[in-house]
Protein backbone atom coordinates (compact mmCIF):
# COMPACT_ATOMS: atom_id res chain seq x y z
CA UNK A 1 0.00 0.00 0.00
CA UNK A 2 1.59 3.44 -1.02
CA UNK A 3 0.00 7.29 -0.75
CA UNK A 4 1.48 9.76 -3.16
CA UNK A 5 2.06 13.46 -1.98
CA UNK A 6 2.83 16.48 -4.44
CA UNK A 7 2.74 19.64 -1.99
CA UNK A 8 5.94 21.66 -2.21
CA UNK A 9 8.03 18.85 -4.12
CA UNK A 10 9.48 19.42 -7.59
CA UNK A 11 7.18 18.16 -10.25
CA UNK A 12 9.60 15.88 -12.01
CA UNK A 13 9.14 13.59 -8.48
CA UNK A 14 6.59 12.86 -5.80
CA UNK A 15 7.20 11.21 -2.27
CA UNK A 16 5.14 8.04 -1.52
CA UNK A 17 4.72 6.26 1.99
CA UNK A 18 5.88 2.66 1.08
CA UNK A 19 6.17 -0.66 3.23
CA UNK A 20 9.11 -1.74 2.79
CA UNK A 21 9.61 -5.53 3.24
CA UNK A 22 13.14 -7.46 4.72
CA UNK A 23 13.13 -9.28 7.90
CA UNK A 24 9.92 -7.21 8.63
CA UNK A 25 8.06 -4.67 7.84
CA UNK A 26 9.00 -1.05 8.13
CA UNK A 27 6.84 1.75 6.78
CA UNK A 28 9.45 4.15 5.19
CA UNK A 29 9.00 7.65 2.39
CA UNK A 30 10.45 7.00 -0.48
CA UNK A 31 10.37 9.19 -3.83
CA UNK A 32 9.33 7.90 -7.65
CA UNK A 33 9.06 10.01 -10.50
CA UNK A 34 5.85 11.66 -12.08
CA UNK A 35 4.32 10.66 -15.22
CA UNK A 36 2.00 12.29 -16.95
CA UNK A 37 0.34 12.45 -20.20
CA UNK A 38 1.10 15.40 -22.49
CA UNK A 39 -0.71 16.09 -25.48
CA UNK A 40 0.71 17.85 -28.50
CA UNK A 41 -1.59 19.88 -30.71
CA UNK A 42 -0.47 21.27 -34.12
CA UNK A 43 -1.68 24.60 -35.70
CA UNK A 44 -1.04 24.89 -39.03
CA UNK A 45 -2.55 25.66 -43.02
CA UNK A 46 -3.32 28.81 -44.24
CA UNK A 47 -4.24 31.98 -42.36
CA UNK A 48 -7.41 31.89 -43.52
CA UNK A 49 -7.88 28.29 -43.27
CA UNK A 50 -6.04 27.15 -40.10
CA UNK A 51 -6.58 23.61 -39.01
CA UNK A 52 -5.86 22.65 -35.60
CA UNK A 53 -4.71 18.67 -34.74
CA UNK A 54 -3.78 16.38 -31.66
CA UNK A 55 -0.91 14.36 -33.36
CA UNK A 56 0.20 12.95 -30.55
CA UNK A 57 -0.50 12.25 -26.53
CA UNK A 58 3.19 10.76 -24.89
CA UNK A 59 3.91 9.94 -21.23
CA UNK A 60 6.68 11.98 -19.94
CA UNK A 61 8.36 13.80 -17.10
CA UNK A 62 6.53 17.43 -16.15
CA UNK A 63 8.53 20.07 -16.82
CA UNK A 64 10.55 21.44 -20.18
CA UNK A 65 7.41 20.77 -22.27
CA UNK A 66 7.68 23.42 -24.86
CA UNK A 67 11.53 21.84 -25.34
CA UNK A 68 10.35 18.47 -25.52
CA UNK A 69 7.80 19.57 -27.80
CA UNK A 70 10.29 21.26 -29.86
CA UNK A 71 12.44 18.74 -30.34
CA UNK A 72 9.59 16.27 -31.07
CA UNK A 73 8.66 18.11 -34.19
CA UNK A 74 11.96 18.35 -35.11
CA UNK A 75 12.75 14.67 -35.02
CA UNK A 76 9.73 14.08 -36.90
CA UNK A 77 10.55 16.63 -39.86
CA UNK A 78 7.60 19.26 -39.33
CA UNK A 79 9.88 21.85 -38.31
CA UNK A 80 13.34 22.68 -39.31
CA UNK A 81 14.41 25.82 -37.32
CA UNK A 82 12.90 27.98 -34.20
CA UNK A 83 11.64 30.37 -37.16
CA UNK A 84 9.10 27.51 -38.25
CA UNK A 85 6.80 27.91 -35.24
CA UNK A 86 4.65 31.26 -34.36
CA UNK A 87 4.03 30.34 -31.07
CA UNK A 88 3.82 27.58 -28.40
CA UNK A 89 2.01 27.79 -25.25
CA UNK A 90 0.33 25.44 -22.83
CA UNK A 91 -3.36 25.39 -22.98
CA UNK A 92 -6.74 24.24 -21.61
CA UNK A 93 -7.19 23.93 -17.55
CA UNK A 94 -4.22 22.18 -14.99
CA UNK A 95 -5.66 19.01 -13.72
CA UNK A 96 -7.56 18.99 -10.90
CA UNK A 97 -5.61 16.89 -8.36
CA UNK A 98 -1.92 17.92 -9.58
CA UNK A 99 -2.09 21.05 -11.11
CA UNK A 100 0.09 20.48 -13.64
CA UNK A 101 -0.81 21.24 -17.35
CA UNK A 102 -0.55 18.22 -20.03
CA UNK A 103 -1.86 19.93 -23.35
CA UNK A 104 0.99 22.14 -25.66
CA UNK A 105 -0.35 23.69 -28.45
CA UNK A 106 2.31 24.52 -31.22
CA UNK A 107 1.25 27.07 -33.99
CA UNK A 108 3.16 26.89 -37.22
CA UNK A 109 4.18 29.69 -39.80
CA UNK A 110 1.79 29.87 -42.80
CA UNK A 111 4.37 28.95 -45.07
CA UNK A 112 5.34 25.68 -43.12
CA UNK A 113 4.43 22.70 -44.73
CA UNK A 114 3.30 19.80 -43.42
CA UNK A 115 0.91 17.64 -44.67
CA UNK A 116 -0.35 15.16 -41.41
CA UNK A 117 -0.62 11.89 -43.51
CA UNK A 118 3.08 11.85 -43.32
CA UNK A 119 2.94 11.76 -39.47
CA UNK A 120 1.42 8.61 -39.17
CA UNK A 121 1.51 8.17 -35.47
CA UNK A 122 -1.26 6.77 -33.57
CA UNK A 123 -2.87 8.75 -30.99
CA UNK A 124 -0.93 7.23 -28.31
CA UNK A 125 2.97 6.69 -27.14
CA UNK A 126 4.09 5.09 -24.35
CA UNK A 127 6.98 6.87 -22.43
CA UNK A 128 9.32 3.66 -22.93
CA UNK A 129 8.89 3.59 -26.68
CA UNK A 130 7.97 6.87 -29.37
CA UNK A 131 8.37 4.55 -32.25
CA UNK A 132 6.31 2.29 -31.17
CA UNK A 133 2.85 4.59 -32.03
CA UNK A 134 4.20 4.71 -36.26
CA UNK A 135 1.79 3.09 -38.17
CA UNK A 136 3.95 1.80 -41.09
CA UNK A 137 7.68 0.84 -41.54
CA UNK A 138 7.66 3.92 -44.02
CA UNK A 139 6.72 6.20 -41.60
CA UNK A 140 9.82 4.85 -38.97
CA UNK A 141 12.13 5.68 -41.70
CA UNK A 142 12.08 9.31 -41.64
CA UNK A 143 14.51 11.28 -43.82
CA UNK A 144 17.47 11.61 -42.14
CA UNK A 145 19.28 15.03 -43.65
CA UNK A 146 23.05 14.42 -44.70
CA UNK A 147 25.43 16.45 -43.06
CA UNK A 148 29.07 17.55 -44.26
CA UNK A 149 31.35 15.46 -41.75
CA UNK A 150 32.40 17.81 -38.82
CA UNK A 151 35.98 18.44 -37.40
CA UNK A 152 34.40 17.22 -33.87
CA UNK A 153 37.04 14.75 -31.99
CA UNK A 154 36.79 13.61 -28.80
CA UNK A 155 39.50 11.83 -26.92
CA UNK A 156 39.06 8.40 -24.98
CA UNK A 157 40.04 9.63 -21.79
CA UNK A 158 37.22 12.57 -22.00
CA UNK A 159 35.10 10.25 -23.02
CA UNK A 160 35.38 7.42 -20.33
CA UNK A 161 35.14 10.28 -17.57
CA UNK A 162 31.67 11.47 -19.15
CA UNK A 163 29.81 8.87 -17.19
CA UNK A 164 30.87 9.95 -13.69
CA UNK A 165 30.10 13.51 -14.63
CA UNK A 166 26.52 12.72 -16.15
CA UNK A 167 25.44 10.71 -12.77
CA UNK A 168 26.44 14.12 -10.99
CA UNK A 169 23.98 16.08 -13.12
CA UNK A 170 21.31 13.40 -12.66
CA UNK A 171 19.70 15.14 -9.60
CA UNK A 172 15.94 13.26 -10.32
CA UNK A 173 17.58 10.20 -10.66
CA UNK A 174 19.90 10.43 -7.76
CA UNK A 175 16.34 11.20 -5.84
CA UNK A 176 13.83 8.32 -7.69
CA UNK A 177 16.24 6.11 -9.35
CA UNK A 178 13.28 6.16 -12.19
CA UNK A 179 14.69 8.55 -14.62
CA UNK A 180 16.38 7.88 -17.81
CA UNK A 181 18.72 11.03 -19.12
CA UNK A 182 20.48 12.87 -22.32
CA UNK A 183 23.29 15.05 -22.10
CA UNK A 184 25.23 17.09 -24.37
CA UNK A 185 29.04 17.57 -24.27
CA UNK A 186 31.68 19.83 -25.80
CA UNK A 187 35.06 18.29 -27.54
CA UNK A 188 36.95 18.65 -24.22
CA UNK A 189 34.58 15.99 -22.32
CA UNK A 190 32.68 18.98 -20.69
CA UNK A 191 28.71 18.40 -19.97
CA UNK A 192 26.91 21.29 -21.56
CA UNK A 193 23.14 20.28 -21.10
CA UNK A 194 21.20 17.58 -19.19
CA UNK A 195 17.31 16.84 -19.62
CA UNK A 196 15.37 13.58 -17.44
CA UNK A 197 12.32 11.92 -18.23
CA UNK A 198 10.68 8.62 -17.47
CA UNK A 199 10.89 8.19 -21.21
CA UNK A 200 14.43 7.48 -23.60
CA UNK A 201 12.84 9.71 -26.50
CA UNK A 202 11.59 12.44 -24.25
CA UNK A 203 14.89 13.11 -22.85
CA UNK A 204 16.58 13.39 -25.81
CA UNK A 205 13.49 15.86 -27.55
CA UNK A 206 13.80 17.79 -24.37
CA UNK A 207 17.94 18.42 -24.86
CA UNK A 208 17.16 18.34 -28.91
CA UNK A 209 14.25 21.52 -28.47
CA UNK A 210 16.27 23.13 -26.18
CA UNK A 211 18.77 24.07 -28.65
CA UNK A 212 16.37 25.30 -31.28
CA UNK A 213 15.75 28.39 -30.09
CA UNK A 214 19.12 29.39 -29.87
CA UNK A 215 20.25 27.38 -33.24
CA UNK A 216 20.35 23.55 -34.04
CA UNK A 217 23.26 24.19 -35.61
CA UNK A 218 25.23 24.35 -31.99
CA UNK A 219 24.83 20.51 -31.78
CA UNK A 220 26.76 19.88 -34.84
CA UNK A 221 29.80 20.90 -32.63
CA UNK A 222 27.89 18.83 -29.58
CA UNK A 223 28.16 15.03 -28.22
CA UNK A 224 25.47 13.11 -27.38
CA UNK A 225 25.35 11.17 -24.28
CA UNK A 226 22.52 8.58 -23.23
CA UNK A 227 22.13 6.73 -19.99
CA UNK A 228 20.64 3.92 -21.01
CA UNK A 229 21.05 1.80 -24.64
CA UNK A 230 21.16 3.52 -28.24
CA UNK A 231 18.04 2.36 -29.75
CA UNK A 232 17.90 3.07 -33.70
CA UNK A 233 15.30 6.03 -32.73
CA UNK A 234 17.56 7.58 -30.70
CA UNK A 235 20.55 7.56 -32.99
CA UNK A 236 17.74 9.07 -35.60
CA UNK A 237 16.66 11.96 -33.65
CA UNK A 238 20.55 12.81 -33.59
CA UNK A 239 21.03 12.38 -37.13
CA UNK A 240 18.01 14.33 -38.19
CA UNK A 241 19.26 17.17 -35.37
CA UNK A 242 22.99 17.00 -37.04
CA UNK A 243 24.95 15.15 -33.60
CA UNK A 244 28.21 14.02 -35.02
CA UNK A 245 28.92 11.46 -31.98
CA UNK A 246 26.68 9.16 -29.72
CA UNK A 247 27.72 7.58 -26.69
CA UNK A 248 25.43 5.65 -24.64
CA UNK A 249 26.35 3.78 -20.99
CA UNK A 250 24.27 0.62 -22.45
CA UNK A 251 24.77 -1.20 -25.72
CA UNK A 252 23.31 -0.15 -29.08
CA UNK A 253 20.95 -1.75 -31.33
CA UNK A 254 21.74 -3.72 -34.80
CA UNK A 255 19.55 -1.02 -36.71
CA UNK A 256 20.88 2.22 -34.64
CA UNK A 257 24.61 0.77 -35.95
CA UNK A 258 23.46 0.57 -39.02
CA UNK A 259 21.70 3.96 -39.29
CA UNK A 260 25.06 5.50 -37.41
CA UNK A 261 27.38 4.26 -39.96
CA UNK A 262 25.13 5.10 -43.04
CA UNK A 263 24.97 9.09 -41.95
CA UNK A 264 28.95 9.29 -40.93
CA UNK A 265 27.75 9.37 -36.65
CA UNK A 266 29.92 7.94 -34.39
CA UNK A 267 28.79 5.55 -32.28
CA UNK A 268 29.97 4.43 -29.08
CA UNK A 269 28.35 1.74 -26.99
CA UNK A 270 29.01 0.38 -23.37
CA UNK A 271 31.14 3.43 -22.15
CA UNK A 272 32.52 2.89 -18.99
CA UNK A 273 35.22 4.31 -16.44
CA UNK A 274 37.85 2.24 -17.93
CA UNK A 275 36.44 0.50 -21.40
CA UNK A 276 34.20 1.28 -24.47
CA UNK A 277 33.32 0.11 -27.80
CA UNK A 278 33.28 1.53 -31.68
CA UNK A 279 30.79 0.51 -33.19
CA UNK A 280 30.46 3.30 -35.88
CA UNK A 281 33.01 6.31 -36.51
CA UNK A 282 36.58 6.60 -34.71
CA UNK A 283 37.77 7.99 -31.32
CA UNK A 284 41.20 9.69 -30.72
CA UNK A 285 43.41 6.89 -28.64
CA UNK A 286 44.88 8.31 -25.27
Amino acid sequence: MSTLETKDLPVASTRVSVELVNHETTSIDDFVSVEEPLEIRLVYGPIAARLEQSISVTMRTPGNDHELSQGFLLGEGIVQAASDIVGIEHCGPPSPDKGIQNVVRIELLETARFNPDTLMRHTFTSSSCGICGKTSLEAVNTIVPKYDPTSFTLSGSHLKALPEKLLQRQTEFVRTGGLHASASFDQNGQITRVREDVGRHNALDKLVGSYLDSGISALRQQGLLLSGRASFELVQKAAVAGIPLVASIGPPSSLAIELASSHDVTLIGFLKRDRFNVYSGRVIES
